[in-house]
Protein backbone atom coordinates (compact mmCIF):
# COMPACT_ATOMS: atom_id res chain seq x y z
CA UNK A 1 0.00 0.00 0.00
CA UNK A 2 1.88 3.28 -1.04
CA UNK A 3 1.00 6.20 1.30
CA UNK A 4 -0.79 8.18 -1.10
CA UNK A 5 -3.98 10.44 0.19
CA UNK A 6 -7.17 8.27 -0.30
CA UNK A 7 -10.72 9.42 -1.17
CA UNK A 8 -14.29 7.18 -0.78
CA UNK A 9 -17.02 7.90 -2.43
CA UNK A 10 -19.77 6.54 -0.37
CA UNK A 11 -17.56 5.67 2.47
CA UNK A 12 -20.48 5.02 4.99
CA UNK A 13 -21.13 2.04 3.03
CA UNK A 14 -20.55 -1.20 5.08
CA UNK A 15 -18.18 -2.42 2.43
CA UNK A 16 -16.56 0.90 1.83
CA UNK A 17 -15.63 1.80 5.66
CA UNK A 18 -14.23 -1.74 5.83
CA UNK A 19 -11.86 -1.19 3.15
CA UNK A 20 -11.61 2.74 4.50
CA UNK A 21 -11.06 1.25 8.02
CA UNK A 22 -7.99 -1.39 7.01
CA UNK A 23 -6.16 2.01 4.91
CA UNK A 24 -6.32 3.74 8.11
CA UNK A 25 -4.85 1.04 10.85
CA UNK A 26 -2.13 0.92 8.00
CA UNK A 27 -1.40 4.90 8.25
CA UNK A 28 -2.78 6.13 5.55
CA UNK A 29 -4.86 9.37 5.14
CA UNK A 30 -8.23 8.56 4.48
CA UNK A 31 -11.39 11.06 3.26
CA UNK A 32 -14.55 10.72 1.78
CA UNK A 33 -18.09 11.79 1.15
CA UNK A 34 -21.40 10.37 2.09
CA UNK A 35 -25.10 11.41 2.18
CA UNK A 36 -26.02 11.58 5.65
CA UNK A 37 -24.20 11.26 9.22
CA UNK A 38 -24.35 7.40 10.35
CA UNK A 39 -22.69 5.41 12.95
CA UNK A 40 -20.33 4.54 10.88
CA UNK A 41 -19.18 7.82 9.29
CA UNK A 42 -19.08 8.93 13.06
CA UNK A 43 -16.91 5.82 14.17
CA UNK A 44 -14.35 6.46 11.08
CA UNK A 45 -14.08 9.93 12.19
CA UNK A 46 -12.80 8.81 15.57
CA UNK A 47 -10.49 6.62 13.72
CA UNK A 48 -9.04 9.89 12.07
CA UNK A 49 -10.63 9.91 8.32
CA UNK A 50 -12.35 13.64 7.17
CA UNK A 51 -15.80 12.82 5.95
CA UNK A 52 -17.87 15.45 4.13
CA UNK A 53 -22.13 15.38 3.60
CA UNK A 54 -21.75 17.82 0.64
CA UNK A 55 -21.21 16.23 -2.91
CA UNK A 56 -19.81 19.68 -4.39
CA UNK A 57 -16.62 20.07 -5.80
CA UNK A 58 -16.03 22.80 -3.49
CA UNK A 59 -16.81 20.94 -0.12
CA UNK A 60 -13.96 18.64 -1.11
CA UNK A 61 -11.04 18.94 1.68
CA UNK A 62 -8.32 21.02 0.31
CA UNK A 63 -5.87 17.53 1.21
CA UNK A 64 -7.87 15.12 -1.35
CA UNK A 65 -7.51 17.87 -4.27
CA UNK A 66 -4.32 16.76 -5.56
CA UNK A 67 -3.84 14.61 -8.33
CA UNK A 68 -2.24 12.18 -6.67
CA UNK A 69 -5.18 11.25 -4.34
CA UNK A 70 -6.61 7.61 -5.10
CA UNK A 71 -10.28 8.09 -5.20
CA UNK A 72 -12.41 4.89 -4.73
CA UNK A 73 -16.21 5.16 -5.30
CA UNK A 74 -19.46 2.62 -4.95
CA UNK A 75 -21.51 1.66 -7.88
CA UNK A 76 -24.45 3.02 -5.78
CA UNK A 77 -23.85 6.73 -5.85
CA UNK A 78 -25.30 8.63 -8.53
CA UNK A 79 -24.37 8.82 -12.23
CA UNK A 80 -22.76 12.41 -12.63
CA UNK A 81 -21.60 12.93 -9.12
CA UNK A 82 -19.97 15.99 -8.98
CA UNK A 83 -16.91 14.96 -6.78
CA UNK A 84 -16.21 12.02 -8.79
CA UNK A 85 -16.46 13.92 -12.31
CA UNK A 86 -13.52 16.22 -10.60
CA UNK A 87 -11.31 13.18 -10.10
CA UNK A 88 -11.90 12.02 -13.35
CA UNK A 89 -11.29 15.42 -14.97
CA UNK A 90 -8.31 15.83 -13.62
CA UNK A 91 -6.98 12.07 -13.99
CA UNK A 92 -6.92 10.96 -10.90
CA UNK A 93 -6.63 7.12 -10.52
CA UNK A 94 -10.69 6.36 -9.61
CA UNK A 95 -11.85 2.96 -9.27
CA UNK A 96 -14.95 0.91 -7.95
CA UNK A 97 -14.64 -0.42 -4.59
CA UNK A 98 -14.47 -3.68 -5.66
CA UNK A 99 -11.14 -3.38 -8.10
CA UNK A 100 -9.84 -2.04 -5.12
CA UNK A 101 -10.17 -5.06 -3.12
CA UNK A 102 -9.06 -6.97 -5.96
CA UNK A 103 -5.71 -4.53 -5.90
CA UNK A 104 -5.44 -5.40 -1.94
CA UNK A 105 -6.12 -8.80 -2.38
CA UNK A 106 -3.79 -9.73 -5.27
CA UNK A 107 -1.26 -11.46 -4.02
CA UNK A 108 -2.25 -12.40 -0.26
CA UNK A 109 -3.99 -15.96 0.26
CA UNK A 110 -8.04 -14.48 0.06
CA UNK A 111 -10.94 -16.88 1.14
CA UNK A 112 -14.15 -15.31 -0.72
CA UNK A 113 -17.48 -15.97 0.31
CA UNK A 114 -20.10 -15.60 -2.77
CA UNK A 115 -24.18 -16.24 -2.89
CA UNK A 116 -27.43 -14.47 -3.16
CA UNK A 117 -28.13 -15.06 0.89
CA UNK A 118 -25.68 -15.78 3.63
CA UNK A 119 -22.30 -13.99 2.83
CA UNK A 120 -21.88 -11.90 5.58
CA UNK A 121 -22.46 -14.20 8.52
CA UNK A 122 -20.50 -17.10 6.70
CA UNK A 123 -17.73 -14.31 6.38
CA UNK A 124 -18.06 -12.95 10.25
CA UNK A 125 -18.40 -16.96 11.34
CA UNK A 126 -14.90 -17.72 9.58
CA UNK A 127 -13.34 -14.61 10.92
CA UNK A 128 -14.15 -16.10 14.30
CA UNK A 129 -13.09 -19.15 13.51
CA UNK A 130 -9.69 -17.75 12.48
CA UNK A 131 -10.15 -15.16 15.22
CA UNK A 132 -10.73 -17.86 18.19
CA UNK A 133 -7.62 -20.09 16.89
CA UNK A 134 -5.07 -17.13 16.94
CA UNK A 135 -4.45 -16.89 13.05
CA UNK A 136 -3.00 -13.95 11.01
CA UNK A 137 -5.52 -12.53 8.84
CA UNK A 138 -7.69 -9.47 7.36
CA UNK A 139 -11.44 -9.87 7.67
CA UNK A 140 -13.62 -7.30 5.50
CA UNK A 141 -16.90 -8.38 6.84
CA UNK A 142 -20.10 -6.84 5.41
CA UNK A 143 -21.75 -6.62 8.58
CA UNK A 144 -21.08 -5.16 12.20
CA UNK A 145 -19.93 -8.55 14.21
CA UNK A 146 -21.18 -8.19 17.72
CA UNK A 147 -18.37 -9.88 19.26
CA UNK A 148 -15.98 -7.11 17.77
CA UNK A 149 -18.10 -4.28 17.42
CA UNK A 150 -16.80 -3.52 13.65
CA UNK A 151 -16.84 -4.74 9.78
CA UNK A 152 -12.70 -5.11 9.79
CA UNK A 153 -10.77 -7.71 11.64
CA UNK A 154 -7.16 -7.38 11.30
CA UNK A 155 -4.56 -9.27 13.44
CA UNK A 156 -2.51 -9.58 10.21
CA UNK A 157 -1.87 -10.02 6.39
CA UNK A 158 -0.61 -13.96 6.34
CA UNK A 159 -4.69 -14.49 4.44
CA UNK A 160 -7.57 -12.73 4.50
CA UNK A 161 -11.09 -13.09 4.48
CA UNK A 162 -13.93 -11.28 2.41
CA UNK A 163 -17.16 -10.99 1.14
CA UNK A 164 -17.58 -11.82 -2.33
CA UNK A 165 -20.20 -9.15 -3.68
CA UNK A 166 -22.22 -10.50 -6.56
CA UNK A 167 -23.74 -6.69 -7.47
CA UNK A 168 -22.48 -5.05 -10.63
CA UNK A 169 -20.44 -7.75 -10.93
CA UNK A 170 -17.84 -7.08 -8.64
CA UNK A 171 -16.78 -10.52 -7.47
CA UNK A 172 -15.15 -11.05 -10.82
CA UNK A 173 -12.34 -9.08 -10.03
CA UNK A 174 -11.37 -11.38 -7.23
CA UNK A 175 -8.99 -14.65 -7.58
CA UNK A 176 -9.55 -15.94 -4.30
CA UNK A 177 -7.58 -18.99 -3.43
CA UNK A 178 -10.35 -20.84 -1.64
CA UNK A 179 -14.19 -20.04 -2.34
CA UNK A 180 -17.31 -20.73 -0.98
CA UNK A 181 -20.85 -19.95 -2.78
CA UNK A 182 -23.81 -20.45 -0.54
CA UNK A 183 -26.55 -19.98 -3.16
CA UNK A 184 -27.29 -18.84 -6.62
CA UNK A 185 -31.13 -16.55 -6.56
CA UNK A 186 -32.09 -14.64 -8.98
CA UNK A 187 -31.30 -10.60 -7.80
CA UNK A 188 -29.77 -7.63 -9.21
CA UNK A 189 -31.89 -8.36 -12.40
CA UNK A 190 -31.36 -4.71 -13.26
CA UNK A 191 -27.56 -5.21 -13.47
CA UNK A 192 -28.03 -9.00 -15.04
CA UNK A 193 -31.44 -9.51 -17.06
CA UNK A 194 -32.19 -13.20 -16.71
CA UNK A 195 -31.61 -15.59 -13.85
CA UNK A 196 -29.25 -17.51 -16.63
CA UNK A 197 -27.15 -14.72 -16.41
CA UNK A 198 -26.73 -14.44 -12.78
CA UNK A 199 -25.76 -18.22 -13.03
CA UNK A 200 -23.00 -17.70 -15.31
CA UNK A 201 -21.93 -14.71 -13.26
CA UNK A 202 -21.32 -17.16 -10.50
CA UNK A 203 -19.91 -20.17 -13.16
CA UNK A 204 -17.34 -17.39 -14.02
CA UNK A 205 -16.77 -16.12 -10.51
CA UNK A 206 -16.14 -20.37 -9.64
CA UNK A 207 -14.44 -20.53 -12.21
CA UNK A 208 -11.70 -17.86 -11.03
CA UNK A 209 -10.71 -19.90 -7.59
CA UNK A 210 -7.51 -20.87 -7.76
CA UNK A 211 -7.26 -24.12 -5.24
CA UNK A 212 -10.50 -25.16 -3.87
CA UNK A 213 -14.21 -24.70 -5.04
CA UNK A 214 -17.25 -25.06 -1.91
CA UNK A 215 -20.47 -25.13 -3.04
CA UNK A 216 -23.99 -26.08 -0.72
CA UNK A 217 -25.09 -29.26 -2.05
CA UNK A 218 -27.48 -28.86 -5.16
CA UNK A 219 -26.24 -26.23 -6.83
CA UNK A 220 -24.25 -27.30 -10.00
CA UNK A 221 -20.94 -26.20 -9.91
CA UNK A 222 -18.29 -28.21 -9.45
CA UNK A 223 -16.51 -28.48 -6.08
CA UNK A 224 -16.84 -29.90 -2.52
CA UNK A 225 -19.83 -29.75 -0.80
CA UNK A 226 -21.70 -28.22 2.44
CA UNK A 227 -25.31 -29.37 3.68
CA UNK A 228 -27.46 -29.57 6.66
CA UNK A 229 -30.36 -32.14 5.27
CA UNK A 230 -28.41 -33.61 2.91
CA UNK A 231 -24.92 -36.32 3.01
CA UNK A 232 -22.46 -34.11 1.41
CA UNK A 233 -18.70 -33.62 2.52
CA UNK A 234 -19.32 -31.70 5.18
CA UNK A 235 -22.65 -31.76 6.25
CA UNK A 236 -24.83 -31.66 9.98
CA UNK A 237 -26.96 -35.03 10.97
CA UNK A 238 -29.26 -35.01 14.30
CA UNK A 239 -30.15 -31.63 14.36
CA UNK A 240 -32.14 -30.28 17.14
CA UNK A 241 -32.74 -26.58 18.81
CA UNK A 242 -30.98 -26.37 21.87
CA UNK A 243 -31.12 -22.82 23.96
CA UNK A 244 -30.16 -19.86 21.17
CA UNK A 245 -28.76 -22.27 18.73
CA UNK A 246 -28.34 -25.98 17.98
CA UNK A 247 -26.58 -29.09 18.80
CA UNK A 248 -25.91 -31.61 15.82
CA UNK A 249 -23.10 -34.15 14.70
CA UNK A 250 -20.84 -32.38 12.33
CA UNK A 251 -19.44 -34.80 9.68
CA UNK A 252 -16.11 -33.81 7.23
CA UNK A 253 -13.68 -35.92 5.67
CA UNK A 254 -11.38 -35.71 8.61
CA UNK A 255 -14.29 -37.46 10.98
CA UNK A 256 -17.78 -36.92 12.90
CA UNK A 257 -17.84 -34.70 15.86
CA UNK A 258 -20.79 -35.37 17.85
CA UNK A 259 -23.04 -33.05 19.87
CA UNK A 260 -21.48 -30.07 18.31
CA UNK A 261 -23.34 -26.74 19.14
CA UNK A 262 -23.45 -23.60 16.79
CA UNK A 263 -24.80 -20.49 19.00
CA UNK A 264 -27.41 -18.94 16.85
CA UNK A 265 -30.89 -19.49 15.57
CA UNK A 266 -31.93 -19.87 12.02
CA UNK A 267 -30.94 -23.17 10.09
CA UNK A 268 -29.99 -20.95 7.22
CA UNK A 269 -27.60 -19.82 9.67
CA UNK A 270 -25.85 -22.88 10.65
CA UNK A 271 -25.56 -23.87 6.89
CA UNK A 272 -23.48 -20.68 6.81
CA UNK A 273 -21.50 -21.95 9.53
CA UNK A 274 -21.07 -25.04 8.11
CA UNK A 275 -19.76 -23.85 5.07
CA UNK A 276 -17.42 -21.23 7.09
CA UNK A 277 -15.94 -24.16 8.87
CA UNK A 278 -15.40 -26.10 5.28
CA UNK A 279 -13.55 -23.20 4.61
CA UNK A 280 -11.37 -22.78 7.14
CA UNK A 281 -10.93 -26.87 7.18
CA UNK A 282 -9.51 -26.65 3.96
CA UNK A 283 -7.25 -23.87 4.58
CA UNK A 284 -5.43 -25.87 7.25
CA UNK A 285 -7.09 -24.85 10.81
CA UNK A 286 -7.83 -27.37 13.37
CA UNK A 287 -11.29 -29.15 13.39
CA UNK A 288 -11.08 -30.08 17.20
CA UNK A 289 -10.70 -26.07 17.87
CA UNK A 290 -12.79 -25.10 15.74
CA UNK A 291 -15.74 -27.25 16.66
CA UNK A 292 -15.04 -25.89 20.19
CA UNK A 293 -15.20 -22.25 18.53
CA UNK A 294 -18.90 -22.81 17.22
CA UNK A 295 -20.31 -22.46 20.31
CA UNK A 296 -19.06 -18.73 20.92
CA UNK A 297 -19.85 -16.70 17.65
CA UNK A 298 -22.29 -13.67 18.60
CA UNK A 299 -23.23 -12.73 15.50
CA UNK A 300 -23.42 -10.05 13.18
CA UNK A 301 -25.93 -7.01 13.71
CA UNK A 302 -29.12 -6.89 11.59
CA UNK A 303 -28.94 -10.43 11.25
CA UNK A 304 -31.73 -12.04 12.98
CA UNK A 305 -30.45 -9.87 16.49
CA UNK A 306 -32.47 -10.22 19.43
CA UNK A 307 -33.50 -6.96 20.81
CA UNK A 308 -35.30 -7.41 23.22
CA UNK A 309 -37.19 -10.17 24.87
CA UNK A 310 -40.01 -10.20 27.86
CA UNK A 311 -42.96 -11.22 28.31
CA UNK A 312 -44.87 -8.59 26.60
CA UNK A 313 -42.69 -7.90 23.89
CA UNK A 314 -39.86 -9.78 21.62
CA UNK A 315 -38.73 -7.55 18.66
CA UNK A 316 -35.73 -8.67 16.15
CA UNK A 317 -34.22 -7.19 13.97
CA UNK A 318 -33.10 -8.29 10.39
CA UNK A 319 -31.50 -7.42 7.31
CA UNK A 320 -33.44 -9.61 5.22
CA UNK A 321 -34.70 -7.56 1.48
CA UNK A 322 -35.30 -10.75 -0.57
CA UNK A 323 -38.10 -13.12 -0.81
CA UNK A 324 -35.64 -16.14 0.46
CA UNK A 325 -34.07 -14.29 3.40
CA UNK A 326 -37.67 -13.47 4.39
CA UNK A 327 -38.76 -16.78 4.39
CA UNK A 328 -35.67 -17.78 6.08
CA UNK A 329 -36.21 -15.56 8.70
CA UNK A 330 -40.24 -16.33 8.93
CA UNK A 331 -39.21 -20.57 9.35
CA UNK A 332 -37.05 -19.31 12.27
CA UNK A 333 -39.85 -17.78 13.79
CA UNK A 334 -42.32 -20.14 13.19
CA UNK A 335 -39.67 -22.93 15.34
CA UNK A 336 -38.82 -20.42 17.73
CA UNK A 337 -42.30 -19.51 18.68
CA UNK A 338 -44.57 -22.25 16.85
CA UNK A 339 -48.04 -21.13 19.00
CA UNK A 340 -47.52 -17.13 19.15
CA UNK A 341 -48.61 -14.53 16.58
CA UNK A 342 -46.23 -12.70 14.04
CA UNK A 343 -45.93 -8.96 12.98
CA UNK A 344 -43.48 -8.21 10.06
CA UNK A 345 -42.38 -4.09 9.82
CA UNK A 346 -40.82 -4.81 6.23
CA UNK A 347 -38.93 -1.70 4.17
CA UNK A 348 -38.88 -2.86 0.54
CA UNK A 349 -35.11 -1.75 -0.50
CA UNK A 350 -34.75 -0.48 -4.14
CA UNK A 351 -37.82 0.19 -7.06
CA UNK A 352 -36.46 -2.90 -9.47
CA UNK A 353 -36.18 -5.75 -6.67
CA UNK A 354 -39.23 -4.80 -5.60
CA UNK A 355 -41.14 -4.42 -9.15
CA UNK A 356 -38.83 -8.54 -10.31
CA UNK A 357 -39.84 -10.07 -7.08
CA UNK A 358 -43.75 -7.92 -6.41
CA UNK A 359 -45.51 -11.56 -6.54
CA UNK A 360 -42.89 -13.37 -4.31
CA UNK A 361 -42.16 -10.29 -1.44
CA UNK A 362 -46.80 -10.67 -1.53
CA UNK A 363 -46.80 -14.16 -1.27
CA UNK A 364 -43.68 -14.71 1.58
CA UNK A 365 -45.30 -11.76 3.49
CA UNK A 366 -48.43 -12.91 3.75
CA UNK A 367 -47.40 -15.78 5.84
CA UNK A 368 -47.25 -13.35 8.81
CA UNK A 369 -50.31 -12.72 11.20
CA UNK A 370 -49.56 -8.96 10.36
CA UNK A 371 -47.37 -6.66 7.77
CA UNK A 372 -46.46 -2.88 8.39
CA UNK A 373 -45.26 -1.63 4.84
CA UNK A 374 -42.71 1.56 5.07
CA UNK A 375 -42.04 3.60 1.74
CA UNK A 376 -39.39 1.75 -0.57
CA UNK A 377 -35.87 2.72 0.05
CA UNK A 378 -34.88 4.19 -3.32
CA UNK A 379 -30.83 3.67 -2.66
CA UNK A 380 -28.91 4.21 -5.81
CA UNK A 381 -32.33 4.35 -8.13
CA UNK A 382 -35.48 6.56 -9.07
CA UNK A 383 -38.62 5.57 -8.56
CA UNK A 384 -40.16 3.44 -11.31
CA UNK A 385 -43.70 3.81 -12.01
CA UNK A 386 -46.70 1.83 -10.48
CA UNK A 387 -43.55 0.32 -8.28
CA UNK A 388 -44.28 1.38 -4.78
CA UNK A 389 -45.00 -0.12 -0.87
CA UNK A 390 -48.94 0.84 -1.71
CA UNK A 391 -49.03 -1.84 -4.78
CA UNK A 392 -47.62 -4.05 -2.58
CA UNK A 393 -49.57 -4.24 -0.05
CA UNK A 394 -52.86 -4.90 -2.40
CA UNK A 395 -50.84 -8.24 -3.53
CA UNK A 396 -50.80 -9.48 -0.31
CA UNK A 397 -53.16 -11.99 1.17
CA UNK A 398 -56.37 -9.75 2.04
CA UNK A 399 -57.09 -12.19 4.97
CA UNK A 400 -53.35 -10.88 6.32
CA UNK A 401 -54.13 -7.35 8.17
CA UNK A 402 -51.41 -4.98 6.23
CA UNK A 403 -50.62 -0.80 6.11
CA UNK A 404 -47.90 1.63 4.64
CA UNK A 405 -46.95 3.82 7.20
CA UNK A 406 -43.97 6.43 7.27
CA UNK A 407 -41.44 5.56 10.03
CA UNK A 408 -42.37 8.50 11.38
CA UNK A 409 -45.53 6.57 12.20
CA UNK A 410 -43.86 3.43 13.99
CA UNK A 411 -43.17 4.89 16.91
CA UNK A 412 -47.07 5.35 17.62
CA UNK A 413 -47.78 1.97 16.40
CA UNK A 414 -45.12 -0.50 17.83
CA UNK A 415 -46.44 -0.10 21.42
CA UNK A 416 -49.96 -0.81 20.14
CA UNK A 417 -49.37 -3.95 18.50
CA UNK A 418 -51.07 -6.85 19.93
CA UNK A 419 -48.82 -9.38 18.53
CA UNK A 420 -45.99 -9.80 20.84
CA UNK A 421 -43.60 -11.10 18.47
CA UNK A 422 -42.57 -8.23 15.99
CA UNK A 423 -39.69 -8.50 13.64
CA UNK A 424 -38.04 -5.25 11.58
CA UNK A 425 -36.71 -6.27 7.95
CA UNK A 426 -34.97 -4.51 5.45
CA UNK A 427 -31.68 -3.25 3.92
CA UNK A 428 -32.56 0.19 4.08
CA UNK A 429 -32.11 2.82 7.00
CA UNK A 430 -34.96 0.60 9.05
CA UNK A 431 -32.03 -0.58 11.71
CA UNK A 432 -31.44 2.83 12.60
CA UNK A 433 -35.29 2.55 14.10
CA UNK A 434 -34.51 0.22 16.09
CA UNK A 435 -33.26 1.49 19.05
CA UNK A 436 -35.87 4.01 19.52
CA UNK A 437 -38.48 0.94 18.73
CA UNK A 438 -36.78 -0.96 21.06
CA UNK A 439 -37.14 2.44 24.44
CA UNK A 440 -40.95 2.37 23.22
CA UNK A 441 -41.59 -1.11 23.59
CA UNK A 442 -39.79 -0.86 27.58
CA UNK A 443 -41.25 2.33 28.21
CA UNK A 444 -44.62 1.04 27.65
CA UNK A 445 -44.20 -2.11 29.73
CA UNK A 446 -43.43 0.06 32.78
CA UNK A 447 -46.71 2.07 32.04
Amino acid sequence: MTQQPYYFIGIGGIGMSSIARFLLQHGCKVGGYDKTPSPITQALEKEGATIVFDQTVEALPKQFQAKETKVIFTPAIPLGHPQKKYFEQQGNSVVKRSVFLGEITKDIPTLAVAGTHGKTTTTAILAHLFSSLDEAFTAFVGGVMNQKNTNLVSTGLDTILVEADEFDRSFLQLSPSIGCITSVDADHLDIYGTEEAVFAAYRDFSNKITQVKIVEKGISLPGLTYSISKKADYYATAVQAKGYGYQFDLHTPKGIYVNTYFSQLGLHNLSNAIAAFAMASQHGLSEEKMVKALAHFEGVDRRLQLKLMSNAHVLIDDYAHHPTEIKAVFDTLEDAFPQEEKCVIFQPHLFSRTQDFMDDFAAVLSLFDRVILLPIYPARELPIAGVTSQALAKKIDPTTPVEVLEKTALEALVKQLPQRIKVVLGAGDVGLELSTLKKKLEQNETI
